[in-house]
């Protein structure tokens, strides 16, 4: 069983969540709540990381892979293929940096 106010998984015969102290009701007790989903990644350029753009390293902690992993893929795809480059340069123009993006007060800030 957990928190309705904030996700914590309670002992089944607890009265007050032990995270947040919000009360349960009697009937609240028997209501299985499935914990919060995790917050999703959204994918912007990574100016703290940067060498050209941030574009690999923005891809990078989007997709949980090592940035120098992520720039040897985008340095292949743009020598295979030539391809990489006309991408590189639309993801350039294309995605937000990190740098303009101010969420709003109720939105989870990753650190």
């Amino acid at each position: 069983m957990y928190c309705t106010s904030c996700g914590d998984q309670l002992r089944e015969n607890d009265r007050f969540c032990s995270q947040c102290g919000n009360p349960m009701a009697a009937d609240a007790r028997h209501v299985a709540v499935p914990p919060p989903l995790p917050e999703r990644q959204l994918l912007m350029l990574d100016k703290g990381r940067k060498k050209v753009a941030g574009v690999c390293a923005g891809f990078a902690r989007y997709f949980g892979v090592d940035l120098v992993l992520m720039r040897v893929l985008w340095l292949v795809l743009a020598i295979c293929t030539g391809v990489g480059f006309i991408a590189y340069i639309v993801a350039w123009i294309v995605v937000p940096s990190d740098l303009d993006y101010a969420p709003s007060p109720g939105y989870p800030q990753r650190i």
